[in-house]
């Protein structure tokens, strides 16, 4: 950047100036883009690994004398989706991270279910979740999707009122199953393609830590403001509305706060609509689990192109997957209120990340479209 550009982006990065050059048209154009694919082959194979953890786990899960536990086994098979970009090597390893997280967040929630405390204070202790998570997702190199999956199993976790050996058992559940998905990884590890000098593997370049705590903090914030009002509206599952906030602000700029934001909308009401055609047909077991299978790997075939893409099929499965993870759940009803629940996350994650924003980030806005935009 010159000097003779630097006074007029400061001149333009306020907030209200920020506000209108991110709504504008050509924005939100480019969130509905298509992008190139980092790895495809990586990514189903991630997918896939996912899927067949899942189909194997759910069905046991499912006849053991532990059925309720299904739930938690399935969200065990998505620490598969971690560390797909890992040189070969690594990847194991940080799997073995990412099913301690996983484990953490489900046993972490689990307990706080025990102690029956409020829906708002059950709400803010999930938003500090959200800040640490993406924290420590943000300080290593596990990679997407981030720290939306150990957000979503913490989540699942807040239901009902477990004893302390309920509580042990769903931790068991999820580590037992996330032990098979490193499993399944090792065993088909030599099928991950290997980065060239013609396509390497993406690698985003870790922020300061200052950069980092600030962002957990404004993540903290806005989680917990989208689901106490999601809460205060009477929404059933105010964590979605959290996990809303919590998707558009991972995104390290303001423009991608907005592609996130708009992709996140998009997709999720597309999926809603898929969701609620597969849960009025009340799936069984076996129908359930192909769905899952099937809905996991058609994920990860698309949502590198687009993450709108992606949560077309991410929403059924979420919800497939809430339906086993909390029993006696609304079915097909739950669809409408993740509608509702993703827009009001979306929106105040978008509108924390203007009102929130550094002045560098402002700038770095302001010189995408010109300083004289």
């Amino acid at each position: 950047m010159s000097a003779s550009t630097q006074p007029l982006l400061s001149a333009s990065a306020g907030r209200i100036a920020t506000a209108r050059r991110l709504l504008r048209r050509d924005h939100f154009g480019a969130s509905l883009a298509l992008a190139r694919q980092a790895s495809l082959g990586n990514s189903v194979l991630a997918g896939a690994q996912t899927a067949v953890t899942a189909g194997l786990a759910v069905p046991v899960l499912h006849f053991s004398p532990w059925p309720e536990l299904t739930g938690y086994g399935a969200l065990g098979a998505l620490v598969a989706l971690f560390a797909r970009f890992a040189p070969r090597g690594r990847r194991l390893g940080l799997l073995w991270l990412c099913a301690l997280w996983q484990m953490l967040a489900v046993l972490s929630m689990s307990a706080l279910a025990a102690l029956a405390l409020p829906m708002g204070m059950q709400l803010l202790a999930l938003a500090l979740a959200c800040g640490l998570f993406y924290l420590l997702t943000a300080s290593s190199d596990v990679g997407a999707p981030g720290a939306l999956i150990f957000v979503f199993a913490a989540g699942a976790a807040l239901h009902g009122e477990p004893t302390l050996p309920e509580i042990a058992a769903r931790g068991a559940a999820t580590a037992a199953v996330a032990g098979l998905a490193l499993l399944v990884c090792a065993l088909t590890e030599g099928w991950r393609p290997l980065p060239s000098e013609a396509r390497p593997f993406p690698a985003e370049p870790r922020r300061p830590l200052s950069h980092r705590l600030f962002a957990a903090s404004r993540i903290c914030i806005a989680t917990a403001i989208a689901g106490l009002a999601s809460h205060a509206f009477g929404a059933d599952h105010p964590v979605w509305a959290a996990m809303g906030a919590l998707a558009v602000l991972q995104g390290a700029y303001l423009h991608v706060n907005l592609s996130r934001a708009v992709q996140r909308m998009a997709g999720t009401v597309v999926g809603s609509v898929l969701a609620w055609v597969i849960l009025l047909q009340e799936p069984g077991l076996w129908e359930i689990v192909a769905v899952i299978m099937l809905l996991q790997l058609l994920t990860e075939v698309v949502i590198g192109f687009n993450y709108a893409l992606g949560l077309i099929f991410v929403t059924p499965m979420a919800l497939v997957m809430t339906s086993l993870a909390t029993p006696g759940a609304a079915g097909a009803a739950m669809a409408p209120e993740r509608v509702l629940d993703t827009l009001l996350g979306a929106s105040v994650g978008l509108a924390t990340a203007i009102l929130l924003s550094t002045l560098d980030d402002r700038r770095h806005l302001a010189g995408l479209g010109g300083a004289a935009a």
